[in-house]
């Protein structure tokens, strides 16, 4: 494995996503990035057929290579960038569960699902652009949910919260009292497998603390 050095110029994480809740997981463990989204059209009758799995892994591919094409052909750095694409959804007896956008559709679902469990899938492509090498992973992570009553659900979905996020929940914020336990890794119900894009990195030749910063070295 390669440990770049102060003779090496790192190539940039560039995370290809609007999410905040994945550039606060980036952020949380030291990673510095820079986030450039891909402006990928997600609703394409294309993907009606796909499997839950398999849409979030065909939209991270997409929106990776997106991101990593506008890099190419506007960055003049020979160091490269690591893109990092993810797209999440949540498998719910068979069918894929994205963002419910509206307070009817969060506090529909909020009731099917309570009490119930489902798996929270997010796919990941990670390309690097210097050495032209692209991994692609599935993680997967099954999430149980306590039995909310209707006030609770109605106050949740008040918050706002629910509307804009895969599934209709977070595990990070307010509906983490209503999660009981999950199977699998935490970060990835998140919107972004850490342990996943840290075993990229040792693929790519890359250890992980090359990409953290100086204060999160310092503080090992």
């Amino acid at each position: 494995m390669t440990h770049l050095n102060s003779s090496t110029e790192r190539p940039q994480v560039i995370l290809a996503s609007a999410s905040p809740s994945r550039r606060r997981l980036l952020d949380s463990v030291g990673v510095m990035h820079q986030v450039m989204v891909s402006g990928v059209d997600e609703e394409l009758d294309e993907y009606a057929t796909l499997s839950p799995s398999e849409l979030v892994l065909a939209l991270a591919i997409i929106k990776a290579h997106t991101v990593a094409k506008t890099f190419r052909e506007s960055s003049p750095s020979d160091a490269g960038a690591i893109v990092i694409g993810c797209d999440s959804t949540f498998e719910f007896e068979g069918k894929s569960l994205g963002k419910p956008e509206t307070r009817e559709n969060a506090i529909a679902r909020c009731k099917e699902m309570r009490g119930k469990s489902g798996i929270l899938h997010t796919g990941h492509c990670i390309i690097d652009t210097r050495q032209e090498i692209e991994i692609s992973d599935l993680a997967s992570t099954t999430v149980h949910f306590t039995d909310m009553s209707d006030e609770e659900i109605f106050s949740y979905v008040e918050t706002g919260e629910p509307l804009q996020v895969a599934g209709g929940f977070t595990l990070d914020g307010l509906s983490a009292p209503f999660i009981y336990a999950i199977e699998g890794e935490p970060s990835n119900v998140i919107g972004l497998s850490l342990p996943l894009v840290r075993k990229a990195f040792a693929s790519l030749g890359y250890q992980w603390f090359d990409f953290s910063s100086p204060k999160a070295k310092a503080s090992l």
